[in-house]
Order: C-alpha cells, then sequence, then structure tokens
C-alpha cells in the first residue's frame, strides 16, 4: 500500500487561465505517484468564461462559493455554493463566472493526471 501524501494548494504551482483566474492540480502522478485519480482546486474571477473543453473521462466537481454557468452545447447549466457537477466523458464543456464574487471550485477526474482534454 502506498503511504499517505499530504498536498497542500501552496506547494503546487498555478495554471494561469484569463482574467486571473487560475487552476492547480494538487493530486497527481508527480505529487502522490501510484494515485488512480487526480484532485485539483479553481478560482475563477467574476466575468471569467474558459473555452470549451471535452475530456476523455468524466470530471466531478464541488463548488465551494460563487455562481455561474456549465456551458454546454445544448445550453447552460447553472451552478451555485454547495452543488456538485458530474460532467460525462466527451462532453463539451466551459465554465462562466456569471457573478460579483470568484467561483471557487474543487474538480476530479478518474485519471492519475489532467486527463487528455480537446479544446475548442
Amino acid at each position: 500500500m502506498a503511504p499517505v501524501r499530504v498536498v497542500n494548494l501552496g506547494q503546487v504551482e498555478p495554471i494561469a487561465l484569463p482574467q486571473g483566474s487560475w487552476s492547480r492540480m494538487l493530486v497527481t502522478a508527480r505529487t502522490a505517484g501510484g494515485n488512480r485519480s487526480s484532485l485539483g482546486y479553481s478560482v475563477f474571477t467574476p466575468g471569467t468564461v474558459l473555452g470549451m473543453v471535452s475530456h476523455e473521462v468524466e470530471e466531478v466537481a464541488y463548488v465551494v462559493a460563487g455562481r455561474g454557468e456549465l456551458r454546454l452545447d445544448e445550453g447552460a447549466v447553472t451552478f451555485g455554493p454547495g452543488d456538485a457537477l458530474f460532467i460525462p466523458p466527451h462532453t463539451w464543456h466551459a465554465v462562466a463566472n456569471t457573478g460579483d464574487e470568484d467561483v471557487v471550485m474543487v474538480f476530479g477526474f478518474p485519471h492519475p493526471d489532467y486527463p487528455p482534454t480537446a479544446r475548442r
């Protein structure tokens, strides 16, 4: 059995996103080793709209703070604090912060790193 790993948010370099938003991949093969899933943390500033992505695996997310939309080809799904999101594999989606405060989101994949992803 692999030992328990503790990864602090400050130990991982941020991935820059539009409008000062950012993500950090916390649990990955690099930080945990032997893991079969990954975990990340994102902050989306008000007005941020990400480009459409489609992952090869499902994604789950939990909204800690803020309000926004998950934009899909067939419309949009609104979310707010306390909501959990399930995004099936190969689903085109984009996060949009439609509120006036940061959206804070924890997300994960059944993949040891950020999974293979197509972008539009």
